[in-house]
């Protein structure tokens, strides 16, 4: 089949490599163009590009695509069976939706119509959702609405974090894709009132507010491992939260103060043991390592 891929993290890079596997004619590879990277902020292109110049495939950079007629020419012009659209990062219009015989797919990392937009396994996580999955779904010009194709569900564990679900989720959907355009399937209609929308994560998302409940804020921790990762400060010092664990318990301390000198700190409601923890300048480290540099006595307080 002709095709087009249209992805740009590594979360992409599966199903790139199973669709070229699989015996696919990719004519051209979309993604976003190179960015500036490390302390050089040295342009640098996507994961997805890199991986298509080692496979000798086309790739298309474009900057934007909604009112680029001459990309639209571009695109209709590959004459294409499909397009496989995962985490690109841009809106395609109507033009070039409609142009591929068998329209746009897009691999999206949730059980539609359950969290549309752009952080769904990380709000799976966040909402404490048992489990998450993959869509196959015919692309419209809504955000996530078209009709779905095929979905397959994973586990969302008590230790399941954003890192686990990225990785499962990622080669799910490249078995998917394969399967999807190896056997098609008859589209379904979203139920629109099961619809629910999660925003971009942002670096405030991460912080951790310890009036909550402490299984929330492990919930939240293990969302946003890796980024923008969970975060505090203990006398004026940031600290990232790599790894935590609830604790039922009652205490009268206020939040956010150290139960004991373990790093067991009081939440609205129960405790939370911080587990692993990263200081600037410094690695992510286990608690007892981070304890052997600095104490951190019962009393102190995490804001």
């Amino acid at each position: 089949m002709r095709l087009a891929f249209m992805g740009t993290p590594g979360f992409s890079v599966p199903a790139l490599l199973a669709l070229h596997q699989a015996g696919h004619e990719i004519a051209a590879v979309y993604s976003q163009p190179p960015r500036p990277a490390g302390r050089g902020h040295v342009l640098t292109p996507s994961p997805v590009q890199r991986e298509a110049e080692r496979l000798g495939l086309p790739v298309r950079t474009p900057e934007r695509l909604r009112r680029d007629e001459a990309e639209h020419a571009a695109f209709r012009a590959l004459e294409l069976d499909a397009a496989v659209v995962v985490a690109y990062g841009l809106i395609l219009p109507a033009a070039m939706l409609d142009a591929p015989r068998r329209g746009c797919l897009n691999i999206h990392a949730s059980l539609l119509p359950r969290w549309r937009g752009a952080a769904p396994f990380q709000a799976a996580i966040l909402a404490g959702d048992t489990e998450c999955g993959v869509t196959i779904m015919q692309m419209d010009p809504g955000l996530d609405t078209g009709p779905m194709l095929r979905a397959e569900a994973v586990p969302i564990g008590a230790d399941t974090d954003a890192t686990m679900l990225h990785d499962s989720l990622s080669a799910l959907g490249a078995r998917l894709i394969v399967e999807e355009l190896a056997h098609p399937s008859t589209p379904v209609k979203q139920d629109e009132s099961l619809a629910t929308l999660v925003p971009k994560l942002s670096r405030a998302d991460g912080r951790l507010d310890f009036t909550q409940p402490a299984v929330a804020l492990d919930r939240r921790v293990r969302a946003m491992t890796p980024w923008p990762g969970a975060s505090t400060t203990l006398d004026g010092v940031p600290l990232k939260i790599g790894r935590a664990t609830p604790v039922a318990m009652t205490h009268r301390a206020p939040p956010g103060t150290a139960l004991d000198d373990r790093l067991l700190i009081a939440c609205g409601d129960g405790a939370l043991r911080l587990d692993r923890l990263q200081a600037p300048g410094r690695a992510m480290m286990e608690a007892d390592a981070f304890l052997r540099g600095r104490a951190v006595p019962a009393g102190s307080l995490f804001t």
